[in-house]
């Protein structure tokens, strides 16, 4: 019977009994196929995934100009981490500082 069922795609959740169709009484079975199609699905994209990444690895390192590629691949990575923490390392100005900084510049442009 569950071969029926995955043969009609219309209706993944019933079953055709002789020439009329019934609902399943539990839903367990439907939830557990997908939980497998879901897994599986994940593992199909993670595998074609990791196989292009291979083939782009491979075709870096056949590259006569390999060892400049990596220089210059360091020097962007480093670039890149001193972006990341000066955006989320730094640390902001002191509160107070930035208003007595405030009331000096106000004080000088009312003294002129």
């Amino acid at each position: 019977m569950l071969e029926e069922a995955a043969r009609d795609r219309r209706r993944p959740d019933a079953l055709w009994v002789g020439k009329s169709m019934t609902r399943e009484t539990g839903r367990r079975r439907g939830l557990d196929e997908q939980a497998v199609l879901l897994v599986a699905g994940l593992a199909d994209l993670a595998v074609s995934t990791l196989d292009s990444a291979v083939g782009t690895v491979r075709g870096l390192l056949r590259r006569s100009d390999a060892t400049e590629l990596a220089a210059q691949a360091e020097q962007d990575l480093m670039a890149r981490g001193r972006l990341a923490l000066d955006r989320y390392a730094a640390v902001p100005p002191a509160h107070l500082e930035i208003l007595a900084r405030h009331a000096l510049a106000r004080r000088a442009a009312d003294d002129v």
